[in-house]
């Protein structure tokens, strides 16, 4: 990928409302080739799409972990679909390795969280786990 398509999909990630004229401005292109180029990224699926975040899923849950799950069996998916309907979850990641899933977790308290972990081990199937509190978070992309 060209630097300045990087560019460009930085600045979207900074701001995906942008318009074709503010994002000129702030590349020092011309409108014209942002839009050539925003629309080579779209049709070459580099950019697979376009989301909108609302204000829960920027602001972070006070205490947030990383929960690593040993499955017993094949009961991934079933266990998968049942993390996904809790508010406490904030995404699941199948991996390879040594662990089967890896769960990001939110709450508002420890107190919350530890909930949180007691249930998910109680979970048929969930053989092991292993936990990480996050600490603080730094996010790339921004140019």
């Amino acid at each position: 990928m060209a630097d300045m398509d990087a560019r460009l999909i930085a600045a979207l990630r900074r701001d995906g409302r942008a318009s074709l004229s503010q994002l000129a401005v702030d590349l020092g292109l011309s409108r014209a080739t942002v839009r050539v180029r925003l629309t080579r990224l779209i049709e070459s699926e580099e950019i697979a799409g376009f989301t909108v975040l609302t204000r829960a899923d920027v602001a972070p849950h006070p205490v947030r972990g990383l929960m690593m799950l040993g499955i017993e069996g094949r009961g991934t998916e079933r266990i998968r679909g049942a993390l996904l309907r809790r508010a406490d979850v904030a995404s699941v990641h199948s991996t390879n390795g040594t662990w089967d899933l890896i769960v990001e977790l939110g709450t508002e308290t420890l107190e919350d969280f530890d909930a949180a972990l007691f249930a998910i081990r109680r979970m048929e199937g969930v053989q092991r786990s292993e936990t990480n509190l996050l600490l603080s978070t730094r996010r790339g992309g921004a140019g």
